[in-house]
């Protein structure tokens, strides 16, 4: 039926032709944008599928971080700084600030007590920018200015490197209730994971009613992940937190390195070496300590890279004399963050902001002002940060020069072979005592470290080359290497912790060393020679193997022969490119060698680290992989895991457990290593007393009585006495009086642990759940 309702008038001319149909180039550039990036996605669903985790977990993991961490994060970083013109820096920049966003969230729920509301969170973030009309254009990237398709090949490459340097952690970790061995600091980690899911204020998990100080941020953000998933802590902390992480650290590595240089080509290499390279291997016999700054077994030293990467790109605006306008909200916040997330991650970057500063006040004394404000919240957020959470360990760091060497082989097999780990000495033992060949071989040792760490070190040169060295960022770049590196060598950690604030400062002094790169070549291509060159040379490097005697002089000759032998070649192949660029040119490019030579150096720290994963990979696949232990007695058997994970689930959140688990091996029968952090970690309650390694009193007992702090007694011996009581005689008074004071209300024993389980515990307690050697109680 027809209307006969009036005809609407004919359209007219309008000044808006409306939208142009969109060029068929144009339509095929999406998919060969996207194209890259499907590479490392798959690669990571199969690494994670293949070491069991479910699609399930995987795909709910994913929309969590798209749209909780990197969506809201993007908004915000685009309100406050603009677009960079790109979508991958955008998101990569966006991601590290959502992580902020998500910090601050939880810590409001986890000081109201209110977390049932922290999923909500990011909706409350991202409905302003659905509700103003204003805020509408930061959806997209304003005024595109996009990058080449080589680049995210580059960085997709990148980003499938990093899923294989993980894939074999992911290998010889077992996800619980699988039974095996689990590195003791992941227990730890998965127990400040649980205590992360509760309200401030919070308690060491394994001594209950211990206030807890430490660099747990990396902690309450995997908790924020779960809580919000509802997917177990152990299977984000042990498989889906890390990759998303260490791929932001890149992606925001590789927008601060083109933002510094300017150019494309070295933001990639920069972002990707910085997060994947080694130290030089050359066909070394050993590696030169500091390696990987993301690590499978340290997730707060993983957590600080992006946080610490976006610090630097709001400093680096300051320095250059650009406004933060708005963004100066951030700069308090995001040192703070970086503070909590590890605590060797702030301190080199306020000596290099320090070091900026005095070039500042000498050279460029307009943006002093702005630069002092800068180091004045930097140092604000040291002051706070230590003290909320300098703990673990961190304390106990002392002045001892050299004291790093203890853990270098050919010092420690040679000179040192006496030395102990001691706090209270000048300097060790053996760099005291030895005469003058011994000096100059400890010397030859350091200066080995620095040529193998010359991806990192060689940033230094930054401050003294002509086109950088009036650059306030590159002295930024370059305090942060030389501190990272001297508190390395001049401070003292009963567990060598103090090489941190060095992988800490790492993956800036390669960013510094790809900008010096990028400023002092012409054009690309001694770039690409240098690097291929590099490259090629850390694949074909002869091997040399560790001398089967350990004197002195033998040391010194496998350390110094593959350095010699590869300045040789190096000095080969730029007489050859020289001379060949002369005969067929006319031209000899002396200024592309110093670019051809760094880029041959961080080419070689990639292309060998890369070697060395690729090995990895191939031993985890074929099931060759390094041996899970070195002791069956720390195996846990798969029921162990089955009963500690019965009480997570049937207990509740605040519930205090006493457990006769303190010691690995569990079957122990002389010494205490008391690292055994399972029980908390797997049943994610607080305990009376578990494992006391880790606390700051056994870490200041270190040396007492000759023994480690892992091995000293507990540090509050009634509550281990009235603990192991309870257990050994299951006397009803005993009970009683741990209820009375620590609220006690369930009891895991384990009965392969050395002792005997009293029957008399079934008498005064009921039986929840048996599972092989352990037997929970629940008190009346």
């Amino acid at each position: 039926m027809l209307d006969t309702a009036e005809a609407p008038p004919a359209p007219q001319p309008s000044a808006d032709p409306g939208p142009r149909p969109i060029p068929a180039r144009r339509r095929l550039r999406w998919p060969l944008a996207i194209l890259p990036w499907i590479f490392p996605a798959v690669t990571l669903v199969l690494a994670l599928l293949n070491t069991g985790v479910s699609g399930r977990d995987i795909a709910l993991y994913a929309f969590y971080f798209a749209v909780d961490i990197v969506l809201p994060g993007t908004l915000v970083y685009r309100a406050l700084r603009g677009s960079r013109g790109n979508v991958p820096e955008d998101l990569g920049l966006g991601a590290a600030t959502g992580m902020l966003i998500m910090l601050a969230g939880w810590a409001l729920c986890a000081f109201l007590g209110t977390q049932v509301l922290l999923p909500w969170w990011p909706a409350l973030i991202i409905a302003p920018f659905l509700a103003v009309p204003k805020l509408h254009r930061h959806w997209r990237v304003s005024r595109p200015r996009p990058l080449p398709l080589r680049w995210s090949w580059i960085v997709a490459a990148g980003l499938v490197l990093l899923v294989a340097a993980e894939y074999p952690a992911f290998a010889a970790t077992p996800l619980p209730p699988a039974g095996g061995t689990i590195y003791q600091d992941l227990w730890y980690h998965l127990g400040l994971v649980h205590e992360m899911t509760r309200s401030m204020p919070f308690q060491v998990p394994q001594m209950a009613g211990d206030s807890l100080t430490y660099h747990y941020l990396s902690d309450a953000d995997i908790a924020a992940a779960s809580m919000i998933t509802k997917i177990d802590p152990a299977v984000v902390l042990l498989r889906l937190w890390i990759m998303p992480v260490a791929a932001t650290g890149l992606l925001v590595l590789a927008a601060l390195t083109r933002a510094l240089s300017g150019k494309w080509w070295a933001g990639a290499l920069g972002g990707t070496v910085g997060i994947l390279g080694l130290p030089l291997l050359l066909g070394s016999a050993i590696t030169a300590l500091g390696i990987n700054p993301v690590s499978f077994y340290s997730p707060s030293q993983t957590y600080a890279i992006p946080l610490l990467a976006l610090l630097l790109m709001l400093a680096v605006d300051v320095l250059r004399g650009r406004g933060l306008g708005w963004s100066w909200l951030l700069v308090f916040p995001l040192a703070l963050a970086c503070a909590g997330a590890k605590s060797s991650a702030l301190p080199p970057f306020l000596a290099g902001l320090l070091a900026a500063t005095v070039l500042v006040a000498f050279r460029y004394r307009r943006r002093l002002l702005p630069t002092l404000s800068l180091l004045g919240l930097t140092l604000a957020a040291v002051v706070l940060g230590f003290r909320l959470f300098a703990g673990g360990g961190a304390g106990t760091l002392g002045f001892q020069p050299l004291a790093i060497l203890y853990w270098v082989v050919p010092y420690r097999s040679t000179i040192g072979y006496q030395d102990v780990i001691d706090k209270n000495v000048l300097i060790p033992y053996g760099v005291e005592h030895t005469g003058t060949a011994g000096r100059a071989f400890i010397a030859g040792v350091v200066l080995w470290w620095f040529v193998m760490q010359a991806p990192r070190m060689l940033a230094l040169a930054g401050i003294a080359a002509r086109p950088t060295r009036t650059e306030p960022a590159m002295w930024l770049l370059a305090g942060m290497t030389a501190a990272g590196a001297g508190a390395t060598f001049l401070l003292w950690h009963p567990s060598a912790s103090q090489v941190y604030f060095f992988m800490s400062a790492a993956p800036f002094g390669t960013v510094a060393v790809a900008w010096l790169m990028a400023a002092t070549a012409r054009s690309w291509r001694p770039v690409l020679a240098g690097v291929l060159a590099g490259g090629v040379w850390a694949l074909i490097a002869p091997q040399m193997v560790a001398p089967r005697v350990d004197r002195v002089i033998r040391w010194a000759l496998v350390l110094a022969e593959p350095l010699v032998r590869t300045a040789i070649v190096a000095v080969c192949v730029a007489a050859i490119a020289l001379l060949l660029r002369r005969v067929f040119t006319g031209r000899t490019p002396w200024r592309a060698l110093p670019a051809g030579f760094l880029a041959a150096v961080l080419g070689a720290g990639l292309i060998g680290g890369a070697e060395r994963q690729f090995d990895e990979v191939e031993a985890a696949l074929s099931g060759v992989s390094r041996p899970a232990t070195d002791n069956p007695g720390k195996i846990l058997e798969p029921e162990e895991m089955l009963a500690a994970q019965w009480l997570a689930d049937n207990t509740g959140r605040d519930d205090v457990v006493a457990t006769n688990v303190h010691c690995t091996p569990i079957d122990w029968t002389s010494g205490c290593d008391s690292r055994a952090f399972w029980v908390t970690g797997l049943g994610g309650r607080r305990a009376v007393i578990e494992s006391w390694g880790y606390t700051d009193a056994a870490l200041a007992l270190d040396g007492v009585n000759g023994e480690r702090y892992s091995r000293q007694q507990a540090p509050d011996y009634e509550r281990f006495m009235l603990n192991e009581k309870v257990f050994a005689n299951g006397q009803e008074a005993d009970i009683a009086e741990l209820k009375r004071l620590y609220d006690v209300k369930w009891l895991f024993a384990d009965d392969r642990v050395a002792g005997v389980v009293s029957p008399n515990l079934a008498q005064v307690a009921k039986v929840r759940f048996t599972s092989g050697p352990v037997t929970i109680y629940e008190l009346r």
